[in-house]
């Protein structure tokens, strides 16, 4: 009898354990999915874009020309490259999300435009509100106090996918 009275114990303990677990789990699981689907959002294609004229990306200065961007593998979306179309010229940037105020008609790379000189601020995809913003480099921020700013638009579009 005092066997079956610890059993009975044990068992309802358990059970009170698994209701206090369930909703932290349900929990879990739901920001495990809205995290994924915000990530998926941003520029994941590669994109092909000429840019006419000379800029910065990162911490780079990249001449005028056309270019694959890509993110890196394994950055978890947060490291982004730009190769010139010969290959010679790269830069690496990091980025995070961005939003747009609406769903772009193309792909297009924004650029923040201080006198003369322009630095990649944000990628967007077509049809999607979510893009990239590009972390500002420490010349951009010397550069954005001394002159106004403006934005110019360059369309892109996607490349091939690696592996295909």
């Amino acid at each position: 009898m005092f066997i079956k009275m610890i059993a009975k114990r044990h068992a309802s303990q358990n059970g009170a354990r698994a209701h206090q677990l369930l909703p932290l789990f349900i929990a879990l699981v739901l920001a495990l999915t809205i995290g994924a689907s915000k990530t998926k959002a941003q520029v994941i294609d590669d994109l092909e874009v000429n840019i006419p004229f000379q800029f910065h990306a990162g911490d780079a200065k990249l001449p005028a020309g056309e270019y694959r961007i890509h993110v890196l593998d394994n950055s978890d979306l947060a490291l982004m490259e730009i190769v010139s179309a010969d290959g010679s010229t790269s830069a690496l940037f990091q980025v995070r999300e961005s939003d747009a105020n609406s769903a772009p008609a193309k792909n297009e790379l924004i650029f923040n435009k201080y006198g003369n000189h322009y630095f990649l601020a944000e990628l967007f995809e077509e049809g999607n509100a979510t893009g990239s913003q590009v972390a500002e480099s420490r010349y951009e921020k010397v550069v954005s106090h001394e002159s106004v700013e403006a934005q110019e638009h360059v369309p892109a579009h996607r490349g091939m996918q690696k592996g295909k």
